[in-house]
């Protein structure tokens, strides 16, 4: 399987538990310290690729990589990256790079593996959104038109691939503890007192959805209740988020770097 944003929270606890049941790994991304571990823990079964996938000379390193373990079965599109700020504070190559990240580059991968993953008897591509990918949430305007861009892709792919052995899980994961929460975005979270879940529980979860052949995970409560809420009565949403707009533009006025998102 190939799994991206493998150095990220959820891309690491991801990998962690697909090693530990036997699975045959190959980790993406840019860096290989957080990976290191994993590595020493696992050596028959996990494989760091070192990629940027924004360049397709990257993406073709993948697949010669998935190639040479005799095909894949699973590809689970984890990497991303993210900003908290409004619009207005955001350069344009922060903006740039998260539309590239977030949906070029899984939409682009999953287009060149394809064909390998059409080979196996089954098999599975899996997109890790987000909660912001169903709800448009002020100080992430950006991140949030990549999550429903990913999430729209993940319909029209699942529907293009009904009748071939390719099945398509959208992952939509709420506030999770990993490097990708800057203080803002962790202090924001406070004061919301929004729950943030731990990793390994979020790549629990990923791992039993893809053997029950889901479609769609949708990640805690009242997230999801909110996700449906937001769906027939967006009016009321627009309500509430209101109230909170003074306290995100003051948090946000916070400078953030450039964070990866497992």
């Amino acid at each position: 399987m190939v799994l991206t944003g493998a150095s990220g929270g959820i891309g690491i606890a991801i990998t962690r538990a697909l090693c530990a049941a036997g699975a045959q790994v190959l980790a993406v991304a840019r860096h290989q310290e957080s990976l290191r571990l994993l590595l020493d823990l696992y050596p028959q079964n996990l494989c760091w690729v070192a990629a940027d996938l924004t360049f397709l000379s990257d993406r073709r390193k993948v697949l010669a990589a998935a190639e040479a373990i005799g095909g894949i079965n699973l590809l689970i599109n984890a990497a991303g990256v993210n900003h908290f700020a409004m619009l207005e504070q955001l350069d344009d190559s922060d903006i740039n790079a998260m539309l590239a990240v977030n949906i070029s580059a899984p939409i682009c991968l999953t287009k060149l593996l394809l064909p390998l993953l059409k080979q196996a008897d089954s098999a599975m591509v899996v997109n890790v959104g987000s909660t912001y990918g169903s709800i448009g949430y002020p100080g992430y305007a950006s991140y949030c038109a990549t999550k429903f861009a990913l999430r729209g892709f993940s319909e029209a792919l699942r529907r293009e691939l009904a009748d071939t052995r390719v099945g398509v899980l959208y992952v939509a994961p709420r506030a999770t503890r990993t490097a990708m929460n800057s203080p803002a975005a962790q202090a924001l979270n406070d004061a919301l007192k929004s729950s943030v879940d731990d990793p390994q529980a979020v790549a629990n979860a990923v791992i039993h959805a893809i053997a029950g052949d889901r479609r769609d995970l949708y990640l805690g409560w009242p997230e999801r209740f909110f996700v449906r809420l937001n769906s027939l009565l967006p009016n009321l949403v627009d309500r509430g988020l209101r109230k909170q707009l003074p306290l995100i533009r003051r948090l946000s006025e916070k400078p953030e770097n450039e964070t990866p998102k497992p």
